[in-house]
């Protein structure tokens, strides 16, 4: 498993990245191994709001359909158009190229505390 250390992480198994402003949101390497091949992807359109801990779309694979979270409150920026129709690079990237949303956060510092670091995170998955 891949845990790398420039990110944070949910107990829902997305990953955020915080740069400029911006927080790149996706899920795991650790979720898209247990999801298995990932065939579709609902996103919300820019500019809509989400909230911490809220589910924001779903993620459907061969094995199961799954909710995917907002790990911060704040508005949708950008989504991942490519996902649209090329659903497998979650798995074959999940922390580039299988990136889904990016959020403008309205409360960061509050809510970065809820947040899991890699060590934390990989305790979690065991």
């Amino acid at each position: 498993m891949n845990f790398p250390s420039d990110l944070l992480y949910t107990k829902d198994h997305e990953w955020v990245k915080i740069e400029n402003g911006l927080a790149t949101v996706g899920i795991t390497d650790y979720a898209q191994s247990e999801l298995g091949d990932i065939v579709y992807l609902q996103l919300p359109a820019p500019p809509g709001r989400v909230e911490q801990g809220r589910a924001f779309g779903t993620i459907e694979a061969v094995k199961a359909v799954s909710d995917i979270y907002a790990p911060l409150s704040g508005t949708i920026e950008a989504v991942n158009e490519v996902l649209a129709s090329t659903p497998e690079l979650v798995n074959q990237d999940p922390y580039g190229k299988g990136w889904m949303v990016r959020i403008k956060p309205s409360i960061l510092e509050t809510e970065k505390q809820n947040l899991l670091d890699p060590e934390a995170y990989k305790a979690l998955v065991g």
